[in-house]
Formats: structure tokens, C-alpha cells, sequence
């Protein structure tokens, strides 16, 4: 974990992690489908963790709305941004800390888990499911986990093919394209089945599994050219079919949303 945290470290302290959400048309569909997923269950008397925080755009708005909010994050740059977003009274607690250990949370003490960053650097079956064990354990009874996660095959769509890198990762996957996830590669991949089945596992009840961004990362030269109203209704349709199961697997980004039984 010291070697992954070393790499993370490093990428993190140049990457604009803060901005992620804001860069163009492309960018805001995961925010936007991710808010309203959570909106779902979020009641006003809540209390929110957000486990693997990054910058703070979801952990900073809901403190900034009122929200007791919890904040979890490993890397240092990162949780120096997110500090510097904190207003004055914002009901927000920041600790460091790594998505496999929460042993300073107690049991059944959030409403709402968001683990919408850690699953992306878990390179290791263990880590995965201690990560996962982790966030339902500190959740209530009745409470509601987010989980997202990279899929394999937006990245063999996105950086293999659009960035012409077919050639060049030959050898770093195998006879069927699921591509070997290493620190060294920044993100770790998954197949929407084999997360959904790690998930059957846990003591929890599959509510939604979400495409987020859907097609927009591998259609963003057209979705980014949107007029404000162009966009309007492209996020209509995103949303209307973002839970289809013949679409998900090439969305970016996935949601899976679970009840803790």
C-alpha cells in the first residue's frame, strides 16, 4: 500500500482533481447523475460519510446545504484543497485516512456512504472487499452505500482507441480484452459482473447500478459542441437510460448503489 500511496501522491500533485466536474458538458454528466442518486434516499436529518473525499466537490456540497458531513481522504494534496473550500460553520469533519482501515469510525453511524474515489486504487482482491466491508460497516442499518467504479471497457473504448494505444498495450491485456490492472496504470478496472458479484457477497441488497456518464467520455467532441439547451437534453436522455443493462459496461464511471440489510 506504501508503493501505491507513492504513486497516488505523485499524480495527485499535479492533476486538477478539483476541477474534474467543471471542465466541460462531458465532465458535469457523472456529477450531475451521482447528485440525484444520492438525492434519492438523502433525507435532511442525515448523516453523510464520504470515504476516499479527493477534493470535496460532493463532501463540500453537502456541508455547504447543511449536512452533517464526514470526510475521509488519503492523499495530502488533496485534503489541503479540500480544506480550503471549508466556509465558515460548514458542518464538515476531514480525517486522513485509507478506505481499508476505518477503525477510528465507529459501527452504524452514517445515514448515506459515499466510496466514490477508493475503488478506482484498490489493486488487490483483499483490499477490495476490506474496503468494502469497511463502508458497510460503519453505515446504519437501513442506510445506503455508493460505490463507484472505472469499467474496462471505457478505457479500452477511450485511451486505447482514441489515444491510439491499441498497439501499445498488446501485451497489458488478455485474450479478451480485460485489460491488468496495476498501480502503476493510476486506475483500477473492473467488469460491471464482477463487481456485482464481489457485491453478492456482503450484507447489503443491490438497489441501482448506475452508468453515470454513460457514452459521454468516448462522445465528448460532439457532447461538449452542445448549446446549454442542446445539453439540457442530452442529460434527459442520459438520465432516462442510464440504468439500462444493454449500456452500462461502457460508461467510465459506474454507481453501484446498495441498502444495508
Amino acid at each position: 500500500m506504501d508503493n501505491v500511496k507513492e504513486i497516488l501522491n505523485k499524480f495527485y500533485n499535479t492533476y486538477e482533481e478539483e476541477r474534474r466536474f467543471d471542465k466541460s458538458n462531458h465532465n458535469k454528466l457523472e456529477f450531475i447523475t451521482t447528485i440525484k442518486y444520492i438525492e434519492k434516499y438523502l433525507k435532511r436529518e442525515d448523516k453523510i460519510l464520504e470515504i476516499g473525499a479527493g477534493t470535496g466537490a460532493y463532501s463540500l456540497h453537502y456541508a455547504e446545504n447543511g449536512y452533517d458531513v464526514t470526510a475521509v481522504e488519503l492523499i495530502e494534496e488533496n485534503i489541503r484543497k479540500l480544506k480550503q473550500g471549508i466556509k465558515e460553520n460548514m458542518p464538515i469533519t476531514v480525517h486522513q485516512g485509507n478506505a481499508v482501515d476505518l477503525s477510528f469510525l465507529k459501527d452504524d453511524s452514517f445515514d448515506i456512504t459515499l466510496v466514490l474515489g477508493p475503488m478506482y486504487h484498490l489493486f488487490t482482491k483483499e483490499e477490495q472487499e476490506k474496503a468494502i466491508q469497511e463502508a458497510i460497516r460503519v453505515t446504519k442499518k437501513g442506510g445506503y452505500i455508493y460505490f463507484a467504479y472505472i469499467t474496462n471497457d471505457a478505457v479500452i473504448l477511450r485511451c486505447l482507441l482514441m489515444e491510439n494505444k491499441l498497439l501499445e498495450y498488446k501485451d497489458k491485456h488478455d485474450a479478451n480484452f480485460k485489460l491488468m490492472n496495476s498501480p502503476e496504470e493510476i486506475f483500477n478496472l473492473f467488469l460491471v459482473k464482477d463487481f456485482e458479484k464481489m457485491m453478492e457477497a456482503t450484507n447489503t441488497i443491490c438497489l441501482h447500478e448506475v452508468a453515470t456518464d454513460g457514452i459521454a467520455q468516448a462522445m465528448q467532441i460532439y457532447i461538449d459542441k452542445l448549446s446549454e439547451e442542446e445539453f439540457e437534453e442530452w442529460i434527459k436522455y442520459h438520465l432516462a437510460t442510464c440504468e439500462r443493462k444493454d449500456l452500462i459496461g461502457y460508461s467510465s464511471h459506474v454507481l453501484h448503489i446498495c441498502q444495508k440489510k
